[in-house]
Parts: C-alpha cells; sequence; structure tokens
C-alpha cells in the first residue's frame, strides 16, 4: 500500500530540500506529518561527490530530518527538459503519494534546473488533477490527485517571499541534515575542487538568511516561500 503523504517536497538534487525548507520539513515531521522528499535527479553532474555518495547522504539527511520515505527520479542532471515523459513520470509520483502540499524549487534560481523543476512539477501537479489525462503505475491505472498547495522554497537567489514559516527550534536540525552531504559541504579535509557551497562561510550565510526572514516576522527564524497561488489565511488571528 503507497504512502499518503500531507507534504512532499519534490527538487532538482539531492540537498536542495535541506538547504532551501529542511527547518519547515522537519518541524512538520516532528509535528507529526507525513512529509517525504523526492529529488529529480542524482545530482550527478556536480563538481564534488558522485551520484552513489549523494544517494547515501541523502537518505542520512532524510533520517535527521524525519522523513517517512525519500525517493530519486534518475532525472538526468542539468540535462532534464520538460516534456511528456517527464511530466507523466511527475504526475505518476503525485498520483502514487498524493501528498496535501508540494513544495519545489524556486521559479527563478542561480542553477537553471531550479527553474525548469519548479515549471514541471507546477504543471504536473496541477495536470494530475485531470481525470482524463490518465497515467498508469506498476500496471494499475492511477486515481486522479491535485494537490492542495504548490510552493517554491526561495533558496540561493534573494526574492521577497509570499510568506515565511517559522523554523525557531528547528535551525540545527536543517544544518545537521546539510552537513550529512559530506561530499558537498565544507570539509577541511577534501581533495576536491572548493565550491561556492563548500566554503566554509556558506552555511553562515545560509543561517543568516534565516535569521534575517525571522527577524523580519519577530520570531527567531524562518524559512521563505513563494507561492504559486494567493495565499490566504482563516482569519487575522489565524497569523503568528
Amino acid at each position: 500500500m503507497n504512502t499518503k503523504l500531507d507534504l512532499m517536497a519534490m527538487m532538482a538534487h539531492p540537498d536542495d530540500a535541506e538547504l532551501s525548507c529542511g527547518g519547515t520539513l522537519a518541524k512538520h515531521a516532528a509535528m507529526g506529518y507525513k512529509v517525504g522528499i523526492v529529488d529529480l535527479t542524482e545530482g550527478e553532474m556536480g563538481t564534488r561527490g558522485t551520484a552513489a555518495e549523494r544517494k547515501e547522504e541523502a537518505e542520512a539527511a532524510g533520517k535527521i530530518l524525519g522523513l517517512c520515505l525519500r525517493e530519486q527520479l534518475y532525472f538526468q542532471d542539468a540535462k532534464f527538459i520538460i516534456d511528456e515523459a517527464h511530466r507523466i513520470r511527475v504526475m505518476q509520483i503525485i498520483r502514487k503519494y498524493r501528498p496535501e502540499i508540494v513544495i519545489t524549487n524556486s521559479p527563478d534560481d542561480r542553477h537553471p534546473d531550479h527553474a525548469r523543476a519548479a515549471a514541471l512539477v507546477k504543471e504536473a501537479a496541477w495536470l494530475s488533477g485531470l481525470k482524463k489525462y490518465e497515467t498508469s503505475l506498476d500496471g494499475e491505472k492511477q486515481e486522479a490527485w491535485r494537490p492542495k498547495y504548490v510552493y517554491h522554497a526561495i533558496q540561493f537567489k534573494l526574492h521577497k517571499p509570499d510568506f515565511v514559516v517559522d523554523i525557531s527550534g528547528y535551525l540545527e536540525q536543517k544544518v545537521q541534515a546539510i552537513l550529512a552531504f559530506k561530499s558537498q559541504f565544507y570539509n577541511p579535509n577534501a581533495t576536491e575542487p572548493d565550491t561556492l557551497i563548500s566554503r566554509p562561510e556558506f552555511l553562515e550565510t545560509l543561517k543568516a538568511r534565516n535569521y534575517t526572514d525571522g527577524n523580519h516576522a519577530l520570531i527567531d527564524h524562518a524559512e521563505g516561500f513563494l507561492s504559486a497561488y494567493t495565499p490566504a489565511v482563516k482569519d487575522l488571528f489565524d497569523m503568528v
């Protein structure tokens, strides 16, 4: 029987979810929601580490975050496109796990894969609600399912968020999940070339952003999101 998820992050690369919304995922998992991550690629084109290493690291990070599941779709890193084959594969996963909320990459970010992933996932999430758009998985026809919300997690480029999630108390858990990707981030004994994210100051800038987003909302730490649809609150007292 398939796991019914409440919240699913579908991101281009292993570690994208940890970097952009790891605190949010950890918080909701701790609250009892069923949370999962689907990595579209293995991140095999990255400067540091191998696909096998990154898969092991992703599984370790998932345990730290408290995920119910983590999967990879094995799209080609830096080469996947938005076409029928990729669209259907994402729809199959959405219909398989039936998440209420989907988080994906920012629609405008430093890595071109992030924008493609954002567009692909948003499109597939909407189309997966069409009954006449048929898909099957493991020989069985799937029922239509459309997530209630699609949100874009802000990662590298600075964007003014449509809303922020309070991750106060979960920042350290987020950092530990990021550090599970030992091949990617700062390691004084590493022999591979330095990258932007492998510099020792990178995590400090990331934490500073979470502090700044929280400070703007008068809370300790926060992660910012863009919404594919206009966000609403039940009433004026429903906000932090």
